[in-house]
């Protein structure tokens, strides 16, 4: 009777446990004291090259400009130009900003695979990449549907290296104009969700980021068929989006990096795999300095702050703002200061046009 009773005693909190908490909400604040240094406004004013602002011609540019101030930000590149309203969207872009912050922002244009194989396609779309330019796009972002969701007439999928955009890579490089892509998803989105699956909160949370090697194809498929281009287009300027999903395998990226000079990368949406290396994160950054831009993706003004703090200090033990997409904690990278302010403004001045230097400190 008496080992019973124990036996109960022991199994009660475990039961009280289940019932009122999920295990996957369990996420205690830590003890650990060390010292903190949060950052709200980058040490140096910075570019950030990777925003989309789908309301870009009738929104309230001061207000977004008021928010840009306080994190320091002087200019914010929107890859969205042409929105999903095409050259008339795109015209309302550069005229709303020409008409109020025409050194605050730079606008990025956007082309549609989906009618690849109707006649005339590319030089249709050439055409237009030459027009947009004209008007006063600065660059070309394209959206992971290509290689993804894009597809012909027949339903087949539009493979990123198909040999129909070649003079689309040709144009931009011939222009002066870098390319951002962004190409497929994390790797591990196309791993079984199971207790092996790093992303399993995420993609139980998140069940539509699932993918499979039919749905829409291998990740290794679809990355190389992007390395294929860089490689085919040594002469443009290509921006890899998300560090190319290689942040967790900065050994691999730094690879890739020596062999495909054309290609520069951006940290948006991948800090949270650099704070939890930083050592390693910290020799990259010493290797590369010259080719990593800073970039955020979503627009949210207080999630900046992790990144400053990530860049910046050398903070150790603090949380990512989402969970779901990173449950570790980070550590700080304290980049010095010539690497900071090519990070944050030098490498996107050098290689993408007409955005004002003065506002920059040397």
């Amino acid at each position: 009777m008496k080992k019973q009773i124990i036996l109960i005693l022991c199994m009660f909190p475990l039961a009280v446990l289940s019932q009122s908490l999920a295990w996957e909400e369990y996420d205690p604040p830590s003890t650990l004291v060390v010292p903190e240094h949060p950052v709200i406004k980058a040490k140096f004013p910075f570019i950030d090259v990777h925003s989309h602002q789908f309301r870009m011609p009738e929104m309230d540019l001061g207000k977004l400009v008021g928010e840009m101030d306080e994190l320091n930000m002087a200019v914010m590149i929107n890859l969205s130009g042409r929105g999903r309203g095409g050259t008339e969207h795109l015209e309302g872009s550069l005229k709303n900003v020409n008409d109020h912050f025409p050194n605050r922002f730079i606008v990025f244009t956007n082309i549609d695979f989906n009618n690849i194989d109707a006649p005339g396609w590319t030089e249709n779309t050439v055409r237009q990449i030459e027009q947009d330019v004209k008007l006063g796009a600065n660059g070309l972002k394209i959206y992971k549907s290509l290689g993804m969701y894009s597809k012909d007439s027949l339903g087949n999928r539009v493979h990123v290296d198909d040999p129909r955009i070649d003079p689309v890579w040709e144009k931009c490089g011939e222009l002066g104009i870098p390319v951002l892509i962004h190409t497929a998803d994390p790797r591990p989105f196309w791993s079984p969700t199971d207790e092996q699956n790093e992303r399993w909160l995420e993609l139980t949370t998140h069940p539509r980021r699932k993918r499979s090697n039919t749905d829409p194809a291998p990740w290794e498929t679809i990355i190389e068929e992007q390395h294929n281009v860089f490689r085919k287009h040594p002469n443009t300027i290509f921006i890899n989006a998300h560090m190319g999903w290689y942040a967790n395998d900065l050994g691999a990226l730094g690879k890739l990096m020596d062999e495909l000079p054309n290609m520069y990368v951006e940290i948006g949406a991948v800090i949270a795999e650099l704070g939890r290396q930083p050592r390693a994160a910290g020799k990259f950054f010493e290797k590369y300095q010259d080719r990593v831009l800073f970039g955020k993706d979503s627009y949210h003004p207080e999630e900046y702050y992790t990144y400053f703090r990530v860049l910046e200090t050398s903070d150790e033990y603090f949380p990512y703002y989402k969970r779901y997409h990173a449950f570790w904690r980070m550590y700080g990278l304290n980049l010095n200061d010539q690497i900071l302010k090519k990070l944050y403004y030098k490498n996107a001045l050098r290689i993408i046009p007409n955005i004002d230097k003065a506002l920059f400190p040397d």
